[in-house]
């Protein structure tokens, strides 16, 4: 007889850990016996080489009354944080750094889960088993059968992200808001993805279809998702049925708390392919822009002339600094400005109307009415963003109750608008550089295997976008982070004997097309046209992608009733960015994206990254990476080697063909092999890619991976790379024997330095010093800037919870100088247009605050506050450069024949220098910390700290600023296959 089901308190009460253990049981056993599972590989870590980490935790499902024990009491689910700390005490501890001591900053990642460190072991079905270990529930999916492993990963991701996979996928429908709510944050992101990867179901499967027809590896990698999805379902049905599905379903008005009304939707393959779309989006993609460019041309050439302007904006422009720090030698020509370019197309001035793709819109979305929050109940006991793990069971009866009612009488207004700014960030599309990795071989380290510490950054999030996993099957054998949704295989993690990682390339595989406008019945054409010539010459209306959005006011998100249309136009050439005229023929600016349709592909090279019969070295990890269409920059290490290799669909383009500015769709510039049925192309070989085994150490922060391969804006001679450089590199000349210990040492400092305080301050030092500094609080104001570089430029407090930096004031005078500096430095000689127009393609700053300079969406620093990763745009190379010609140092790849601070005269750039600091160190903290919901206004520590997006009903605590990779690893092997 089957055992009774729990009570509806207890269900609602419960996480999921105990009573998915329950009903999977209960599956298992009307399923068929499978055979046993096989001995698991051998396992080739160093003695406590292989470590990793991903904040805040594993757990990142809530149910309705977890979510409001944390509204209330401040409880949070069993492993929802127990990684925080530990990641959040290294910058407090890195000084002195041993072998023995990762362990109180990483995991283990060994395979396996130790026999004593074993939580809980069950089996989702008869062909795989689940087991977590019992401090942080990590899920280590061991399949009898391939089908089985991947079932049991879905299952796993499901239990562990259920809500967040849900908000991913109508992320990739473009319906957040009207799953989510119609918040202001929602309803930028979901128009942000629609502008960028509109797709219909049925371009979804044509992708599935071609990559399963492609060969016995895409056939698999379909059965692979489906098995998949299978699992994820499995769990829907399951937790739907018994109770225990995440509380924000109950909050977003999707499911009834008491009567189980309503529904969780099934998933589907084409919702894979919707958030793979939003993740190489964001992650993997490069390049476009090229509108924007073209009108900086113009402002160059109307201030300098035609000659003199073109090769100003070449300058500025930076497409292969030969000061540009770069992560492999040799030379690996792409994307460059053609000697004779053809096709190029320049907007008419003033001519560019930007294309909006929200119509229709009315309700709230017309009004801009938002949620009016709550104020907070007096009655709660603690903030859900104070730091603590206990959990709802640790609570005592009296307040267990408490929740109980809350629920039976339908009283959710403690968790009221916790929705209310969105459920992700608007901005979260926006095109961010991020990621890092240091690998250094064996030649220069203490055991004689190489060593890495990697991986990528991918923003803070509660729970995040990433959850960790082992995977072990038939042809699958791996552990390490995968985004939610798309689990089925670990995407950056570690085999049998090797680990890998990636950082975000974004080398160019989106160009700008000019199409000319027309009107179907014949007559003349406007910019209001909305039809255009097609390839074979005929007058073709744009294809228009629409989706629909409605909302109303939930418990989630109190934003008023509202809604609008979404209409993306797609043509042969690309999505419609804008309108302008050209030569005074009317015409449309599309985007085309090389990865657009073909998302899908780059299945196959995760495929083999987790296959150990393929990847037995690292010219098969090269080989493996070239299946990746993504723009990454691949990092590999196993007990011999360390490897690089840069993926990418880069298109071959037609001789002559300029990148960088918009093309003329009829010309004969363009892409080679080009077919607009499905967006194919012939792609550049792998062999051309940036790529190198076992160079003495690799380093890579997003900058530029080789010389030669054309980079974005203001990537010269400064770079956040060489927070890295140059401090693997001095231990390398110097002979120091690396361990594991010492690299990670090595990223935390880099990761707490300042780059404008390391590498451009001592040059705005020399030009003040050139002259004596008379004003005793400017010279104290220099001597503090001073005393801060020499001791290493970090922003790091004295001990942990001291809440102060050490060098605060001095933190605070450059975050204050900086855009003043910037702005006198250029903007007297560029004019005020072009000084605008160069920030509108390179932001000025990125300051870990995000605050300085504006740090709103479109000014000149576009910086978020509270992300962690920061100065990856800036324009340091342009004032590093500049100051150098200045005290007549040589320059490579200068900005022009002459200066531009004080007109290029040392005296006056310094009476520059001295009155923008003078204004800066006037300026007061609460101007340059002017405060938020999270900070109080001057609270100069509180503005830089990470801030844990919540994606869900549980929040995070603060932790100190840190410039380094979200999920990270920290691996060396001592032996091999």
């Amino acid at each position: 007889m089957p055992p009774s089901p729990p009570t509806l308190r207890r269900r609602l009460r419960t996480g999921a850990c105990g009573l998915a253990l329950a009903v999977a049981a209960a599956t298992v056993a009307a399923l068929p016996t499978a055979p046993a599972a096989a001995e698991p590989l051998p396992d080739y870590c160093a003695p406590g080489g292989c470590h990793d980490i991903l904040p805040p935790g594993q757990n990142g499902s809530a149910t309705l009354v977890e979510i409001l024990g944390h509204q209330v009491f401040g409880t949070r689910p069993k492993f929802s944080s127990s990684q925080l700390d530990m990641y959040d005490n290294l910058v407090h501890h890195y000084d002195g750094l041993t072998q023995e001591g990762l362990d109180d900053f990483f995991l283990d990642a060994t395979f396996g889960v130790a026999r004593g460190d074993v939580g809980r072991t069950y089996k989702p079905r008869a062909d795989v088993t689940v087991t977590r270990d019992r401090h942080h529930g990590i899920p280590h999916i061991e399949g009898t059968t391939r089908e089985g492993t991947m079932f049991g990963a879905g299952y796993a991701a499901a239990e562990d992200r259920l809500f967040l996979m849900d908000v991913l996928r109508r992320v990739g429908r473009g319906e957040l808001t009207s799953f989510a709510g119609g918040a202001e944050g929602n309803r930028g992101l979901e128009q942000d993805l629609w502008r960028s990867a509109p797709y219909t179901e049925e371009d979804k499967q044509a992708q599935i279809d071609r990559v399963a027809a492609s060969g016995e590896r895409g056939e698999q990698a379909l059965a692979d998702v489906e098995d998949y999805i299978d699992g994820v379902n499995t769990y829907i049905d399951q937790a739907d049925g018994g109770r225990y599905f995440p509380g924000e379903y109950v909050l977003t008005g999707h499911k009834d708390a008491i009567t189980n009304a309503g529904e969780i939707e099934r998933f589907t393959a084409t919702d894979v392919v919707g958030i793979a779309s939003m993740v190489g989006g964001i992650f993997g993609g490069g390049g476009g822009g090229e509108v924007q460019s073209a009108l900086v041309l113009a402002n160059f050439q109307d201030r300098y002339g035609a000659e003199e302007g073109l090769a100003l904006w070449h300058d500025w422009r930076m497409e292969n600094d030969p000061e540009a720090v770069v992560s492999i030698p040799g030379e690996f020509p792409y994307g460059g400005t053609p000697d004779d370019p053809v096709g190029e197309v320049y907007p008419d001035p003033g001519s560019v109307e930007y294309y909006d793709i929200v119509h229709d819109e009315h309700g709230s979305a017309a009004s801009g009415q938002a949620a009016r929050s709550p104020e907070p109940d007096a009655a709660t006991t603690a903030a859900p963003g104070e730091e603590g793990d206990a959990t709802v069971e640790d609570l005592t009866e009296e307040q267990q109750g408490e929740i109980d009612a809350m629920v039976e009488e339908g009283d959710l207004s403690a968790a009221e608008g916790v929705f209310d700014e969105g459920v992700l960030p608007e901005g979260l599309l926006d095109p961010r550089g991020m990621s890092n990795a240091l690998l250094v071989s064996g030649e220069h380290t203490e055991s004689g295997n190489p060593v890495a510490v990697m991986g990528p950054q991918t923003a803070y999030f509660s729970p995040q976008l990433l959850l960790l996993q082992e995977l072990q099957g038939p042809g699958i054998s791996a552990r390490g982070a995968s985004f939610a949704g798309v689990s089925f295989y670990v995407q950056m993690g570690r085999g049998v004997d090797y680990a890998w990682s990636a950082t975000s390339a974004g080398q160019d595989l989106t160009d700008t097309f000019a199409v000319h406008l027309c009107e179907t019945d014949g007559s003349a054409p406007t910019t209001a046209s909305r039809a255009y010539v097609d390839s074979s010459g005929d007058c073709t209306p744009f294809e228009e992608l629409s989706v629909t959005n409605e909302w109303s006011p939930t418990v989630a998100d109190g934003t008023p009733a509202g809604g609008y249309t979404l209409t993306s136009l797609r043509s042969e050439f690309g999505l419609v960015q804008s309108f302008a005229t050209a030569d005074g023929v009317p015409v449309a600016f599309t985007s085309l994206r090389s990865t657009y349709m073909h998302e899908v592909d780059s299945i196959i090279g995760f495929q083999r990254f987790n296959d150990p019969d393929e990847i037995t070295s690292a010219e098969t990890f090269i080989d493996a990476a070239g299946d990746i269409g993504y723009a990454f920059n691949w990092h590999y290490v196993d007990d011999e080697d360390i490897a690089f290799i840069n993926s990418g669909a880069n298109p071959e383009r037609n001789p002559g063909t300029n990148p960088n500015l918009p093309i003329d769709a009829y010309s004969d510039a363009g892409w080679t092999g080009w077919d607009p049925q499905d967006n194919s192309v012939a792609y550049i070989p792998k062999s051309e890619h940036p790529q190198a085994v076992d160079p003495d150490y690799i380093v890579n922060w997003n900058n530029k991976p080789a010389q030669g391969y054309t980079s974005g804006w203001s990537t010269g001679s400064v770079h956040r790379g060489d927070l890295l450089d140059t401090r693997v590199s001095a231990l390398v000349d110097g002979g120091h024997a690396f361990t594991t210990a010492s690299l990670t040492r090595v990223m935390m400092e880099a990761g707490t330095a300042d780059l404008r305080a390391q590498e451009v301050l001592p040059l705005l030092l020399e030009v003040i010093d050139s002259a004596e500094v008379t004003d005793p609080g400017l010279a104290s104001a220099v001597e503090g800037l001073r005393q801060w570089n020499a001791a290493g430029s970090q922003r790091r407090e004295p001990f942990r919870d001291a809440g102060y930096y050490s060098y605060a004031d001095s933190i605070r005078v450059l975050d204050a100088w900086w855009p003043l500096l910037v702005r006198a430095q250029f903007e007297p000689e560029l004019g005020e247009d072009l000084y605008t127009g160069l920030t509108a393609v390179a932001q000025i700053d990125e300051s870990p605050s995000g605050h300085i300079g504006g740090g709103t969406p479109g000014s000149v620093n576009q910086g978020q506050p509270h992300r962690g990763s920061a100065f990856q745009y800036g324009w340091w190379s342009y004032v590093d450069k500049d100051l150098r010609t200045v005290l007549g140092q040589d320059v490579e790849g200068p900005l022009g024949d002459g200066a531009y601070c004080g007109g290029g005269d040392l005296a006056q750039c310094r009476t520059v220098l001295l009155d923008t600091l003078a204004e800066a160190v006037a300026t007061p903290a609460g101007e340059v910390y002017p405060g938020d919901d999270h900070c109080a206004v001057g609270a100069q520590l509180c503005a830089d700290t990470v801030i844990h997006q919540s994606v869900g009903g549980i929040d995070m605590w603060p932790i100190a600023w840190q410039n380094r990779p979200t999920y990270q690893l920290v691996y060396q092997f001592s032996g091999g296959r």
